[in-house]
């Protein structure tokens, strides 16, 4: 029997074995191999980029508060990319979506056997991977593209679930005092070398903080960045209208109307 397909060639809804959302992506993956000449010549490397561009891309509309169409526009991208890795494993016989999904339930019963009645209480999250990895590096598997703020609340995360980790974020807090003194006696010295460090503690003991406090500490920072490039255009706006010329203004003049922006932005 001849498989029905829609106008674009890919099978209709009503002759689909299954027409679930991935099952779909995966066809319009196959589809887009098939017919375009890109698409065909791609390989899980060359999509990387793409890969990394499109979960950016989501992260900062979910952060952004984004509209509705703007996210389901970047969460269809992500998934198209996500359709593509799997159908370009399934070409070269590693694997294929049923694989994935198998893996991935049998994962997460592992991490929450609470849900599935295999435990009473729930365990940690870091600590069940930790004993996954049976031993080995804690740090193993890490993406070495992340960020430097995510990757030093990742590399917490993992040291945590071995049990090395501060009770509580006002602890840490005290840390960053104790880092602040550092990096002002090195203000004062002129090293540097040491003050670059000192700096760098500082900030790790500042993603403690925001991790132990149920945070991220790169979308704090995402955050203040958004809040800081609002502002500030704000300040250029006012400084034009008041006669102000920015790299002319002095520091007070434009303080004073950073002082005023803030008083009338309070977030």
């Amino acid at each position: 029997m001849q498989e029905m397909t829609d106008m674009n060639g890919l099978p209709t809804d009503d002759c689909r074995p299954e027409s679930g959302v991935l099952d779909r992506a995966l066809a319009l993956v196959r589809f887009l191999r098939a017919g375009c000449p890109w698409d065909a010549a791609q390989t899980p490397v060359s999509l990387t980029p793409y890969l990394l561009e499109e979960s950016l891309e989501l992260a900062e509309a979910i952060v952004d508060r984004a509209s509705d169409e703007r996210l389901r526009a970047e969460i269809g991208d992500l998934l198209l990319n996500v359709a593509f890795q799997i159908v370009l494993a399934e070409e070269r016989g590693a694997f294929d979506a049923e694989n994935v999904m198998s893996a991935l339930e049998e994962k997460m019963r592992r991490r929450h056997p609470h849900l599935y009645g295999d435990a009473e209480e729930r365990p940690h999250w870091e600590a069940e991977k930790a004993n996954e990895r049976q031993g080995s590096d804690i740090f193993e598997g890490l993406a070495r593209r992340l960020d430097p703020l995510s990757r030093a609340q990742r590399l917490q995360d993992r040291a945590a679930g071995v049990g090395f980790d501060w009770d509580h974020a006002r602890d840490a807090f005290e840390k960053t005092r104790e880092e602040v003194d550092e990096v002002a006696a090195h203000l004062e010295s002129g090293d540097r070398e040491a003050l670059e460090q000192e700096l760098g503690d500082l900030l790790f003991a500042c993603v403690n903080v925001a991790r132990l406090s149920g945070l991220h500490a790169a979308t704090a920072l995402r955050l203040a960045n958004a809040k800081f490039e609002r502002r500030f255009a704000q300040l250029a706006q006012l400084a034009e209208e008041r006669g102000l010329k920015l790299g002319e203004a002095s520091l007070a003049e434009l303080d004073a109307i950073w002082d005023e922006i803030k008083e009338g932005d309070p977030d």
